[in-house]
């Protein structure tokens, strides 16, 4: 069951100047409540349990609340030991670096230096409620990167297709039906030991959208020459950081790098068909605008790619957001 509630509405002082807010330093103390709101639902996903509630002026760390008592709870499937998961904190022999390169594991984070309390890493945005990892595997950030591939939707005679309202260009992306939750998202994964995140990004792309694990050789070497071009090109950092995500807890946390990948004629993707594969329910190209409901932040990282795009957001502009 898909343990993800709607964000409740953005108050009004950055509602409209979202875009105002750059996106790689988004540490103010009034966006600890848009950080902080699937990171507070419950249960926690794939589970029964139960957050303790943490009011919204006792979630940062530096208010202090001497009761607070987070329910800790880590996932049979991260105690399991698989590869992707630390041991737990006080097992012999398990002595991480934190807030440093770890042999192959990154345990830094992209928004700076952490804190670490008796041994384990706290959440730099504050309380979830959740001690423990939950379903996440590292103690600290947990690296993930997010592929959004685009091109303009066109009307079959190459010509890109305008919002009638707006005039602008409608821009669409690679989303996937996620099997887990069943919301719709970017089609990207977690980051593997000593893996470059543009690596990273490339591959979940074909795992996901174009079910390159079912293929046989010869189909990937001509995927792989195709993806080439399009990974290899200009490309435009969307984000990176902390991620308000349904799986943070207290000790550890999702990070992501979101990267558009453009297609402008739309030539490239014409040639790879999209094929739901590995976590992926289902993969079409979406037109984007702002009715999107998208699972964790995605929706975000989509409207940062529509204004550096161009392309139509919005039939209510709402005021003017200028730099």
């Amino acid at each position: 069951r898909c343990a993800l509630q709607r964000r409740p509405p953005l108050s009004n002082l950055y509602a409209n100047c979202w875009s105002c807010l750059h996106p790689v330093n988004m540490f103010n103390s009034y966006n600890v409540k848009f950080y902080h709101s699937k990171a507070l639902t419950s249960p926690y996903p794939g589970s029964h349990v139960e957050r303790s509630q943490v009011p919204e002026d006792k979630v940062s760390w530096l208010i202090e609340w001497e009761d607070y008592n987070p329910v800790e709870y880590t996932a049979m499937s991260v105690l399991a030991g698989p590869n992707w998961a630390d041991p737990q904190i006080n097992n012999k022999g398990f002595s991480p670096k934190f807030n440093e390169r770890d042999g192959e594991v990154e345990r830094r984070s992209l928004n700076g230096l952490y804190v670490v309390e008796n041994g384990r890493p706290r959440n730099p945005v504050g309380r979830t409620g959740l001690a423990g990892r939950g379903l996440l595997g590292r103690w600290g950030p947990n690296h993930a990167a997010d592929p959004v591939v685009t091109r303009w939707k066109g009307d079959g005679s190459g010509n890109k297709i305008a919002h009638p309202v707006t005039g602008k260009n409608i821009l669409q992306f690679v989303a996937i039906k996620r099997r887990d939750c069943g919301e719709w998202a970017i089609p990207g994964g977690m980051v593997d030991p000593g893996e470059k995140v543009s690596a990273t990004l490339k591959r979940e792309f074909e795992e996901e959208a174009l079910n390159s694990l079912q293929k046989s050789p010869e189909e990937k070497v001509e995927l792989e020459k195709q993806l080439h071009k399009l990974f290899s090109q200009e490309h435009f950092v969307v984000y990176r950081g902390y991620v308000d995500d349904p799986r943070n807890t207290d000790n550890a946390w999702m990070e992501t790098e979101a990267v558009n990948y453009h297609d402008e004629t739309g030539e490239t993707m014409d040639n790879l068909p999209l094929e739901a594969g590995d976590d992926a329910g289902i993969v079409k190209w979406v037109d984007i605008n702002e009715k999107l409901k998208l699972y964790a932040s995605h929706s975000y990282f989509i409207k940062l790619v529509t204004e550096k795009q161009g392309a139509h957001w919005s039939e209510d502009p709402g005021p003017d957001c200028q730099e």
